[in-house]
């Protein structure tokens, strides 16, 4: 292979994600999640002529369940990562270091929601884990990994 004669770019070390940082990610993707889950309530009463939609509305809370799951799935397949966790600085690998195909992807999905259901405690237990992972992560064979910014980058780039 043909060298430029510059020395190879070394990355960060990554390390695995920590709650704090996790939870920075979701506060911001569940700001995004909020607004597609309005516009697609928007349109629901929309087809209801503006009469407000039910709460009950099974459809409707359907609609809602599968813009979150669509959103994370669909990012963490694609590229490993949603905008919550590359604002943050981390992304999703599986064991191998590779982005999560859509099927492991759902799996931590609906991995995560076990975790939230007993007050949290899936996203808490990474506190006590030997490695540093929550519930899902181990359910589906996945990390969260943090990547530090490159030092010899210069302050202003990012």
């Amino acid at each position: 292979a043909a060298t430029t004669g510059s020395a190879p770019k070394r990355c960060p070390p990554m390390h695995n994600a920590t709650l704090l940082r996790r939870l920075g990610a979701i506060l911001y993707d569940s700001l995004l999640i909020l607004a597609l889950m309005i516009l697609a309530s928007l349109v629901f009463i929309g087809v209801r002529g503006g009469e407000s939609v039910e709460s009950g509305d099974g459809l409707y809370r359907i609609v809602l369940f599968l813009i979150a799951y669509l959103f994370f799935a669909v990012y963490w397949s694609y590229s490993g990562r949603t905008l919550g966790m590359q604002s943050w600085r981390m992304q999703l690998e599986t064991a191998n270091g590779e982005k999560p195909d859509f099927a492991r992807a759902s799996l931590r999905f609906f991995a995560a929601v076990i975790s939230l259901v007993p007050l949290g405690l899936g996203f808490w237990w990474q506190l006590w884990d030997k490695d540093g992972l929550a519930w899902h992560d181990r359910l589906s064979g996945t990390r969260l990994r943090y990547y530090p910014k490159d030092s010899s980058q210069s302050a202003g780039e990012d």
